[in-house]
């Protein structure tokens, strides 16, 4: 394998790492969008057609019925997490192959990269549950033609108000049931792909700014490939009304097959796939671009 950078600094990490996750974020919000509203549309009526037909109907009607902004509803509450969950997320990958390492000089296998990744997982759901529940809520609101919300603030009060800590937390266990396999995934492959890429006799660090745009938008997809279907659920069950599942995520399971068969389970498939390769490819230049840059300012921070 080619040689993989070592260590972190968790400082470097934090502000790197939330650079990355603002790219990832502009540039994969409106696909973001799209998804959350194919995959939590209501079942038509009897002789009536669905809401949206397909990607590029939904992005239409979205723009045409609420404009650019639209596209970009439900942003702020992503936006405000990103840095500490990014910060968090490239930090615990950091932390897992350190941990993995018998010496800082340990070259690690592909496995290892793997279980490293899933602990990013872990770091990161604390952050990204609540900011996912809040964004998935804005999300579907416009859709719904009420205005429950005033903004990620307001929204964050009011599940507070409704049901404390655990309705703004509602949908942990399928966030995490999302994010640890795929960010096992994501990681791995982008560093498969970053050795892969590199030329011979070269450092990884020294690959070109299109290299590692090509290495993290497909690092994205195949994120995306493992996260799909808890994804799905996940959107279902935090925003569906208290009590509609009263078994968590083996109740919309359950619903989503009997009445939508399995192919539901991959709603909203093109959206993620359009939306994965540009948004991850602009994450990992940034947090690239970021490091390069604060290890020229501070090259003993």
């Amino acid at each position: 394998m080619a040689e993989q950078p070592q260590p972190i600094s968790p400082v470097k990490n934090f502000f790197a790492g939330g650079f990355g996750g603002v790219c990832l974020v502009f540039v994969g919000h409106p696909l973001d969008t799209i998804k959350v509203r194919l995959q939590t549309q209501p079942k038509p009526q009897p002789g009536q057609p669905l809401l949206y037909s397909g990607t590029f109907d939904c992005f239409r009607k979205t723009l045409v019925g609420e404009g650019v902004r639209g596209l970009y509803r439900g942003m702020a509450a992503p936006i405000v997490g990103v840095t500490p969950m990014f910060a968090v997320c490239f930090f615990g990958f950091g932390l897992g192959k350190r941990l993995q390492q018998r010496t800082p000089d340990d070259i690690l296998t592909y496995p290892q990269l793997f279980a490293a990744g899933m602990l990013s997982g872990v770091f990161t759901t604390v952050i990204m549950a609540p900011g996912e529940r809040i964004k998935c809520l804005l999300q579907i609101q416009a859709a719904t033609g009420e205005t429950k919300y005033s903004g990620s603030l307001d929204c964050a009060k009011q599940l507070y108000r409704e049901a404390g800590i655990r309705g703004v937390y509602k949908g942990t266990v399928l966030t995490l049931m999302r994010d640890v396999p795929a960010s096992g995934m994501y990681f791995m492959t982008y560093e498969w792909l970053k050795n892969i890429l590199t030329p011979e006799g070269k450092s990884v660090s020294d690959l070109s700014a299109p290299r590692i745009l090509f290495a993290g938008g497909l690092a994205g997809i195949f994120n995306w490939a493992v996260a799909i279907p808890p994804d799905v659920l996940k959107s279902r069950f935090q925003t569906a009304p208290a009590g509609k599942y009263p078994n968590g995520f083996r109740d919309v399971l359950r619903e989503l097959i009997r009445e939508e068969g399995v192919a539901s389970l991959y709603k909203g498939f093109t959206a993620v796939m359009i939306r994965a390769f540009p948004a991850n490819a602009a994450c990992f230049l940034g947090f690239e671009v970021a490091m390069k840059f604060l290890n020229w300012i501070a090259p003993g921070l």
